[in-house]
């Protein structure tokens, strides 16, 4: 329990059978549940996952490979059958430092609906992060930030999040993008939603064995084609008047 609040972690895995543990580690006690979902891994990340023990943790399995925002839908629906107050995401190759998990969990406490991390918030992060993956952030967060009309918010690629229960119920009534896309998604459907969305100063992480598994030009299409759908329906629901525009659900 954080603050009298239940809180739930969901994290992603795909062959990560080098990273899991460590992860799984890291995660601070005051977290009540722990759901780990194995999108199909080929290497020994399933049975590591099954063989850590931790009170809460919850391992959910999908028979093929169906990405990363595919793995959070299921963790995020499992996450509010179990009741959480708040959920956040710590991914299962270690780059997310379990030292900001408070303050993102806080920034849903005080009221925000989706707490998001925001590494370049910090100081030297262009040390850290890689030249490729440093750029490539930057412009899309700069697209997003257009499409989503959510121009206070950076670093829209970061999975470091948080999100409240009547966030998560937004967020679990349509399916997620299923692969790299999601964050971007997850911001365009929160502009759309009415949400109070925030970001919080998070470390980035980014260790010497450092591998990506985002082939730009494979996800720079289906990510443009996301926000320019999103935005457009975002200046659709502004043309709808207040009253009969959808809100955010609560629960």
């Amino acid at each position: 329990m954080y603050a009298r609040y239940r809180i739930a972690v969901v994290v992603p895995a795909y062959n990560e059978a080098d990273k899991i543990e460590r992860t799984l580690r890291s995660v601070p006690a005051f977290v009540d549940h722990v759901i780990v979902i194995d999108d199909a891994s080929v290497d020994a990340t399933a049975a590591l996952e099954k063989a850590f023990a931790r009170a809460g943790l919850e391992v959910i399995s999908h028979p093929k490979n169906r990405g990363v925002g595919a793995a959070l839908a299921t963790g995020y629906r499992r996450a509010y059958e179990l009741g959480a107050d708040v959920t956040a995401v710590m991914a299962g190759d270690a780059q997310m430092d379990p030292q900001d998990l408070p303050a993102l969990v806080q920034a849903v406490v005080d009221g925000a609906d989706y707490a998001k991390g925001n590494r370049f918030a910090t100081a030297g992060v262009w040390r850290v992060m890689p030249l490729s993956r440093y750029l490539g952030n930057v412009a899309l967060s700069y697209f997003t930030r257009v499409c989503s009309g959510l121009w206070h918010v950076f670093d829209s690629q970061c999975g470091y999040t948080a999100v409240s229960r009547a966030g998560l119920v937004a967020l679990i009534s349509q399916p997620l993008f299923p692969r790299y896309g999601y964050p971007n998604d997850v911001l365009v459907r929160m502009a759309c939603s009415g949400a109070r969305v925030v970001d919080v100063p998070v470390r980035a992480v980014y260790g010497p064995a450092w591998r990506s598994g985002i082939r730009p030009f494979r996800v720079a299409w289906p990510i443009t084609r996301l926000l320019l759908r999103g935005g457009l329906n975002r200046w659709w629901r502004r043309r709808i008047p207040a009253a009969h525009a959808p809100a955010l659900l609560s629960d």
